[in-house]
């Protein structure tokens, strides 16, 4: 991690490992933010926690209705949003969202379009994009990492709950766990905390610091199915282990139900490498490393952040960094990964 900082891979991180429950080791490095002053990284600085956003409020936001009945996996979209229905799009499921073989295109800048808007006109365009928005390739079909997907995943939350995805997630996950570590961050965003700042953005203005750094979840608001989290590595940490726990047949709540939580974990396609809303090693090359196993899931974030979970050997690393502080086209992070993970797993005897 030292030599992380040291070569610039990022000006600052926390790593946080455990095994079965106990924290091995837990260490903050470097800075969270170099200009227009320096300061220092510590364990509870809250990171913009970027596609980490998925699996951690989208993906549990489907999970918590799924439970309770609100919605099937294998529901489609006509069924769940009317619009749907007179459009190409109209089969494709909730499972397929998750797994990213709905079809859709990986991204789109809508936010070129929609920073010109007011902001309350922004998700009425937005869901009119996502409706003519056309597919590369028929749902199933193939596998392709969407933001697009997770931005109709927000859509069937909210068209189900009647409330906005940060409000849900707030009321229905992380307030029953008692979880104040994450939040959404919709603007203006929250003062009272310290943020790793992110970008020196050329359109904005200004390096980004509680400001969610995803150019669309900036126009959107702050409040995205695909960004727009932030966290403490202290919270990731600990919503994962809820989920580790769960998925052993041991909850330590009853949110969480373990059948649901194995169903989430799996592959719904052997040959894919998304489970529901989950990543999984894909090998070669998998920022995981070498050493986490088949029966592991994670997930990466643009801005430098990632898990991942071995859950027959129940061993978490969180990795929250700020590579994308001061500027974006910092990719050294993608070789440090696999690095830092094969040395973790090599220090615990993995």
């Amino acid at each position: 991690m030292q030599e992380g900082v040291a070569e610039k891979v990022f000006p600052g991180a926390v790593l946080r490992v455990t095994v079965e429950g106990d924290t091995v080791f837990s260490e903050a490095f470097g800075y969270a933010r170099l200009r227009p002053t320096r300061k220092a990284m510590t364990e509870d600085t809250v990171f913009d926690l970027a596609s980490l956003t998925k699996p951690l409020a989208t993906t549990l936001s489907i999970m918590i209705l799924v439970e309770a009945g609100k919605i099937r996996l294998d529901q489609p979209l006509g069924d769940l949003i009317s619009e749907f229905l007179q459009t190409e799009k109209r089969d494709i499921t909730v499972r397929q969202l998750l797994s990213h073989t709905s079809g859709l295109p990986a991204y789109h800048p809508y936010y070129e379009i929609f920073r010109n808007l007011d902001p309350d006109r922004v998700k009425a365009a937005l869901h009119q994009y996502l409706l003519r928005e056309p597919l590369v390739h028929p749902p199933g079909a193939a596998c392709l990492y969407s933001d697009l997907g997770f931005m109709i995943l927000q859509w069937v939350v909210e068209a189900t709950t009647g409330r906005r995805l940060d409000d849900f997630t707030s009321r229905a996950v992380y307030g029953p766990l008692g979880m104040d570590g994450l939040f959404f961050n919709p603007l203006p965003c929250r003062r009272d905390v310290s943020y790793a700042a992110t970008e020196d953005c050329p359109w904005r203005g200004k390096v980004l610091e509680g400001e969610v750094h995803d150019d669309n979840a900036y126009t959107m608001g702050g409040v995205a199915g695909h960004a727009g989290l932030f966290g403490t590595a202290q919270s990731v940490y600990g919503l994962l282990r809820q989920l580790l726990n769960a998925y052993h047949g041991l909850p330590d709540t009853d949110l969480f139900h373990p059948d649901t939580v194995k169903t989430f974990f799996k592959r719904p396609i052997p040959t894919a490498s998304w489970a529901l809303g989950f990543d999984t090693p894909s090998r070669p090359d998998s920022s995981s490393g070498t050493y986490f196993s088949d029966r592991s899931v994670g997930h990466l974030g643009f801005t430098g952040t990632s898990f991942w979970m071995d859950l027959d050997r129940r061993i978490i690393v969180v990795l929250l960094t700020n590579r994308v502080h001061p500027e974006r086209n910092n990719n050294r992070i993608k070789a440090f990964r696999p690095h830092l993970h094969d040395t973790v797993m090599k220090s615990l005897g993995k």
